[in-house]
């Protein structure tokens, strides 16, 4: 195998799958990315068995074959390189010599027949999807996603494709965030899959602002072609809790806030929290909202804000990461703080098929 490419390509190409090659393995083919060299491009393909990511990069393939090399060595070395040209050979026992302007490497593959090949998807389920709106959707959802490993069917989304409707849902039991999208797909197709963080976070990577994702489903795995790029992953077995009963029914009183202002606050007064106390109050009273924390190993930290509202004094209590997190990842300018009582949920609502419920924290007044 022989070719010669740009190294800013070259390095676009093995960055946009590196992520998924684990540092600690146990097969030392896991460490590797696959490398094919054909039709004038080449194919980057990394797997940790579970997830698996594939993607081209444009070159001069002066002889055609595969390889595998070390991933994140091979990152390393391409980033430092003193030249834009790179001219790569691979002999027969997988040894790879790179070139660069002053600089060469020797590097020691493995036989691309080691390499476990991605899954084929011949009887699956398929759906298009706007990358936008996938993307969008994802980030509206993927913090609330559990890292508590007891629970492994939180750990990931829920997608939902049923009447004509895009459902994901993401807790970790304390807090739950949802969004719904309409979509067209055949009637036969309705679905409810659990895909795992790391598939979430390597789709985060790969969506773009434009073009569509053709998103495959079988019972078990998931496919994403978005353009040149592939991302494969296994699903996550069990079924997932009845999400739509943690929603309130019905809310008593509901405050417009601007989200900015909220985020900006809160963050100020939860520099005051520590891990004894970690809370912030939110006091809702006569035209004013007061954000509070109290730690008695540190002090204390008042905020006011004035707001529109005219209903009973509420004070609830919230972790003030789990407050943030939506603000932190929403756009709109405005959302609705939907409340009951001190004791229940807050639900965050904005103008969108979105919503946010936060259980709230007993704390000491």
């Amino acid at each position: 195998m022989k070719f010669q490419i740009e190294r800013d390509a070259f390095l676009e190409g093995l960055q946009q799958v590196q992520h998924v090659v684990s540092a600690r393995t146990t097969l030392p083919i896991l460490s590797n990315v696959l490398i094919e060299a054909q039709d004038g491009q080449l194919r980057f393909t990394t797997t940790d068995l579970d997830v698996g990511v594939s993607g081209l990069a444009k070159a001069d393939v002066e002889q055609e074959g595969a390889t595998t090399l070390p991933a994140r060595r091979l990152v390393n070395i391409i980033r430092e390189l003193p030249s834009s040209q790179v001219s790569v050979e691979v002999d027969d026992d997988n040894v790879a010599s790179i070139r660069s302007g002053p600089s060469f490497f020797k590097i020691l593959g493995l036989d691309r027949d080691e390499f476990p090949p991605l899954p084929s998807f011949d009887e699956a389920k398929e759906f298009i999807i706007e990358q936008t709106i996938l993307k969008e959707a994802l980030r509206k959802t993927s913090y609330a996603i559990s890292t508590d490993e007891t629970r492994y069917v939180l750990n990931g989304i829920l997608c939902s494709f049923k009447s004509n409707a895009l459902t994901m849902v993401a807790t970790d039991g304390r807090r739950l965030a949802m969004v719904e999208q309409e979509i067209d797909f055949p009637e036969g197709n309705e679905i409810e899959v659990i895909i795992p963080t790391k598939a979430v976070q390597e789709l985060l990577r790969l969506l773009g602002d434009k073009g569509e994702v053709r998103v495959r489903l079988t019972e078990s795995q998931v496919v994403f072609e978005l353009g040149d790029n592939l991302l494969v992953s296994k699903l996550i077995e069990g079924n997932y809790p009845n999400y739509r009963q943690v929603i309130p029914s019905e809310t008593k009183e509901r405050v417009t806030l601007e989200r900015e202002v909220l985020l900006e606050s809160v963050r100020r007064v939860a520099l005051l929290t520590s891990e004894k106390s970690n809370s912030v109050r939110l006091r809702f009273e006569d035209d004013q909202l007061h954000i509070m924390a109290n730690s008695p190993d540190i002090g204390e930290a008042t905020e006011s804000l004035h707001i529109k509202y005219a209903g009973p004094t509420i004070t609830v209590a919230f972790n003030p990461e789990f407050l943030m997190a939506p603000l932190r990842n929403l756009d709109k300018d405005e959302i609705y703080f939907d409340l009951i009582d001190d004791m229940s949920p807050g639900v965050i609502k904005i103008d969108e098929p979105f919503i946010y419920v936060l259980m709230p924290m007993r704390v000491n007044q």
